[in-house]
């Protein structure tokens, strides 16, 4: 960042050259992510009642805190099973700000059929332009206020203190690998500008699908060598003599 603004002024003609360019930056450790089993999501909800419907959202569909927080009643398509997320909230000195999400693209987001149900009663009675999710004022979901009201006490009940809720995050990415999503399908569920970024992020769980295609290619050579062996020798031989019959030269 530091660099970036030295930059902007070299070419405001403020200075002359950017003094950080070429500077190596340490390499930034990453935390160990987290992800949930269907379990664990299960009892985090039931202890985060009466707000389960929170947790279950962004453990199985892997929205951000801000996209789910701005999500409006006319983006939720309850018989497509989609929610579009357009719109993104984040909070800027104590306001709470609307925008474009992270990567200003909008994309839509498929719901598990179990969720269909709880969502229709969440958002019954209300206009399209209102928020499906609220806090107990009606205002703006807060992630600060969530997490000290109701996240942080139900993580803790059920023995995973210290948990984030963009930790759901990964746990939607973890559990739709576990089920067969390709990197390309978990990409457009997240909402990551590319299948790379996806892939750097959780190379960690496409990690089986390396064994299932070693698993694949030994199952194929076996059965091209059984398939090699069975033919061998099938077909006439021209050379042969039949018994009983006299070779004439």
């Amino acid at each position: 960042m530091f660099s970036l603004l030295l930059a902007l002024a070299v070419r405001d003609g403020r200075l002359v050259r950017n003094v950080s360019a070429g500077v190596r930056l340490p390499r930034v450790g990453h935390a160990e992510k987290v992800f949930l089993t269907h379990g664990q999501v299960g009892e985090l909800a039931a202890a985060a009642e009466p707000h389960g419907l929170i947790i279950r959202v962004l453990a199985y569909t892997g929205l951000r805190w801000g996209e789910l927080a701005a999500l409006r009643v006319r983006r939720v398509h309850l018989v497509k099973r989609r929610l579009l997320v357009a719109e993104s909230v984040t909070e800027v000195n104590g306001r709470a700000v609307f925008g474009t999400p992270k990567t200003h693209q909008r994309r839509s987001v498929p719901l598990p059929r179990f969720l269909v149900e709880p969502i229709a009663a969440q958002i019954a009675g209300r206009a399209g332009d209102e928020l499906v999710f609220t806090s107990p004022a009606g205002e703006v979901l807060r992630n600060n206020n969530f997490r000290r009201r109701v996240f942080d006490r139900a993580a803790a009940s059920i023995g995973l203190a210290g948990l984030t809720p963009h930790e759901l995050r990964h746990t939607a990415a973890s559990l739709a690998v576990a089920e067969g999503a390709n990197v390309k399908a978990v990409q457009r569920m997240l909402g990551h500008a590319s299948a790379a970024m996806t892939l750097d992020v959780y190379a960690d769980l496409f990690e089986d699908d390396l064994d299932q295609v070693a698993d694949r290619l030994d199952r194929a050579a076996g059965r091209a060598a059984a398939d090699s062996v069975r033919t061998e020798g099938v077909g006439p031989d021209l050379d042969a003599v039949r018994p009983g019959r006299r070779q004439h030269g």
